[in-house]
């Protein structure tokens, strides 16, 4: 990665002096800019933020702990080309996230499992578990057409599991009333009649050895990269020197909301340096209940517990609040894919249509795309635009 001062801009008079402007360098803008360095091309890369990696940032502490700057991310995929990709850039280790639910002091494994079942209601075979089950959803089977979150929950594992490991999670995440929010968003929920508390099912699961900040500075490496620097400040300025923008940003602010703003969901995060080696014993634990005000707390050191890092008195913990999109909490972290906003983005989706065919704009990425991507699928997105605008 090279960086360069925001004021300083390449001198050819022959063309523009970059075949590619790539705003955002997060894993779509990264990727992209890796597989166009890499076919010949000349790519600058810019972002808003004082360092690289976008939501996936990390950084090392004098106690050698690395820290997810913007919550857990842990990699997985089933994805082949994905997984050969990356590996090119990083190692991974063979972190498996088994994530904690505590309601109201009381411990339960997730996802929903034999261990989880057992801990509820004691039952310890599959059998007897899904018996329980079955009874449980029995209460709710006059329920036809879930019309909101709440009744499709019950649906799916009945009071007691939605009550305690659902209901004030989701509340909280989202800032509505589950009855407010629409069913799909849970539309389907993994059950396994097996002891077993690997998060992902996915072959490929694992934290970069080095830490994402690494992995990044590995992707990007030969590449012109200006942080601290907005693309909107001086837009024509950017688009003016380069053929192609590419663009991973909120696609309403692109378009200046002129069809009104998207909706957001936002995090606020606490950090503590706390005088303790092990603090809660695994990496994640999800406060289910609705009084507690965050919905996770995160002990990074048991990403890479193999590390020596992990033998320091000292650990360090994340608590996640979820917030509301607005000045106080500017960064968007989820999109709100309820039908109201999905009909919005169709919208813009057609404005990028259109400016992509006028001005070669490329939009993609979790914002730009308006749509949740795990790690892989915005990697996979962005091999598969650049095969595209590559090969041309």
């Amino acid at each position: 990665m090279k960086k360069t001062n925001s004021n300083s801009t390449p001198k050819n008079n022959s063309k523009k002096p970059y075949d590619f402007l790539i705003v955002g360098s997060g894993l779509f803008g990264s990727v992209f800019a890796r597989r166009a360095t890499d076919a010949g091309k000349k790519a600058l890369v810019i972002d808003k933020r004082d360092h690289i990696g976008g939501n996936c940032a990390s950084y090392k502490t004098s106690e050698g702990i690395d820290v997810h700057k913007y919550g857990a991310h842990i990699f997985h995929t089933d994805i082949e080309r994905v997984w050969q990709f990356i590996n090119k850039y990083t190692k991974f280790n063979n972190y498996i996230n088994t994530p904690i639910a505590n309601y109201n002091g009381k411990m339960y494994p997730l996802p929903f499992n034999m261990f989880t079942f057992y801990a509820l209601w004691g039952t310890a075979t599959p059998e007897a578990a899904l018996t329980r089950l079955e009874k449980e959803r029995a209460k709710y089977a006059y329920i036809v057409e879930p019309k909101n979150l709440e009744q499709k929950a019950l649906t799916l594992v009945g009071e007691e599991i939605y009550e305690k490991l659902i209901k004030g999670y989701t509340e909280k995440q989202w800032g509505k009333k589950a009855t407010e929010l629409p069913a799909f968003i849970i539309s389907r929920l993994p059950f396994r009649l097996e002891y077993d508390n690997n998060y992902f099912a996915d072959p490929y699961q694992g934290i970069p050895v080095d830490g994402y900040n690494v992995m990044f500075k590995s992707l990007l490496k030969g590449i012109e990269v200006k942080l601290s620097t907005d693309y909107f400040g001086n837009k024509e300025k950017f688009e003016a020197i380069a053929d192609r923008v590419v663009y991973t940003g909120a696609i309403d602010t692109y378009f200046n909301c002129s069809l009104g703003e998207l909706e957001y969901r936002s995090l606020k995060f606490e950090n503590k340096i706390l005088d303790v080696q092990n603090l809660q014993g695994v990496a994640v634990v999800n406060y289910t209940d609705s009084k507690t005000k965050y919905t996770r707390v995160i002990e990074h050191k048991h990403f890479r517990a193999k590390d020596d890092s992990f033998k320091a008195n000292k650990t360090i913990v994340s608590y996640e609040y979820p917030a509301a999109f607005n000045k106080e909490n500017p960064e968007p972290y989820y999109v709100v894919n309820d039908n109201r906003n999905n009909s919005l983005y169709a919208k813009y989706k057609e404005l990028a249509i259109k400016e992509t065919k006028e001005k070669g704009t490329i939009f993609g990425g979790r914002l730009a795309e308006y749509r949740y991507y795990d790690m892989d699928d915005v990697i996979l997105s962005a091999l598969e635009k650049s095969d595209e605008v590559l090969k041309k």
